[in-house]
């Protein structure tokens, strides 16, 4: 298409949101600030456990305290602004605006991502390797390891948001979606993606691809370390401590794949927009529930948490 009458210089984007019912919006607005709530509370309590006990300052609960909020902020890029969008009744968002969603949402996705596999790679020196472990994960190492992650997540959002600048739209600014996503806004626009494309394919590759794939290997030489094992209650111990990671790394992949095959007669936007909705909103509400439940340690620390702060009996 050329440019010209075809093309506008773009000031504002409606986002269609979740639905366009007008009655499912009150609906949609008590779960979605239900959900979003329960998602704060969850993560700021790991985040407060892990800082306030002194037996939690391990490398494992470092990077779950950073999970913990990473899982907040991505679940705060998108939410709040669909609860003001539908309590408003005003669903349009500045081109600014737009690019700064996608900035921030990519950053955070593609911090989990990293901090998921950095996660893994704890587990794996911790059981493979436990006698060198406080040697391999010393504190300047784990510093290190969350800081490449939000480098690199950095480097993904900032390119993608460069490289998104630089495109026309078409007259169509409609995006079929409840926050400003990459490939609904890929699809608006009359310029050349195919830098945009390569990138997505590239970047998207290594976190959707080879990530899971590393996470996949570690995890077949932690089993095959704990089978060694002798004792059964060994056995139980080591693989208690990774069921929590496990469960979070099953929840964040398989639930935004899942989505394309249940939902598989439904359109594209559709199963896009239901993907979202898992691993923005859903994952974050629920990872705090998996290591809450699933670890003594953590249960431990918050039961001490809240006995320092109930007020002592005369």
């Amino acid at each position: 298409m050329k440019p010209g009458n075809h093309t506008f210089s773009a000031s504002e984007f409606l986002l269609v949101g979740l639905s366009e019912q007008q009655g499912q919006q009150p609906l949609l607005f008590s779960i979605f600030l239900s959900m979003y709530l329960v998602t704060v509370v969850g993560n700021v309590v790991i985040v407060v456990a892990v800082g306030s006990d002194p037996h939690l300052h391990t490398p494992m609960y470092f990077f779950l305290a950073n999970f913990s909020l990473t899982d907040l902020c991505l679940s705060s890029t998108t939410v709040p602004r669909m609860l003001v969008n539908i309590q408003t009744h005003r669903h349009t968002v500045t081109y600014a605006g737009c690019l700064s969603q996608i900035y921030f949402f990519l950053w955070f996705i593609g911090l989990d991502v990293f901090l998921l596999a950095v996660m893994a790679y704890d587990r794996l020196v911790a059981i493979c390797h436990p006698l060198h472990y406080t040697l391999v994960m010393s504190p300047r190492c784990c510093i290190l390891l969350v800081f490449m992650s939000l480098i690199l997540a950095h480097s993904y959002s900032l390119t993608h948001t460069i490289l998104l600048a630089r495109l026309s739209f078409c007259t169509d600014n409609v995006i079929h979606h409840f926050f400003c996503e990459l490939l609904p806004l890929l699809k608006l626009s009359c310029s050349d993606t195919y830098a945009n494309r390569c990138v997505l394919i590239y970047w998207g590759g290594a976190s959707t691809i080879l990530i899971p794939l590393l996470i996949i290997i570690s995890y077949v030489r932690i089993v095959a370390a704990i089978v060694r094992i002798p004792s059964a209650s060994g056995k139980w111990k080591a693989f208690s401590t990774c069921g929590s990671h496990l469960s979070a790394v099953c929840l964040f992949y398989v639930s935004a794949i899942g989505v394309y095959f249940i939902f598989s007669t439904a359109d594209s936007a559709s199963k896009n927009r239901i993907a979202a909705v898992m691993y923005s909103v859903v994952t974050p509400m629920l990872n705090p529930f998996i290591y809450s439940l699933r670890n003594k340690d953590i249960k431990n620390a918050l039961a001490r948490l809240l006995s320092r702060r109930a007020p002592q009996s005369p």
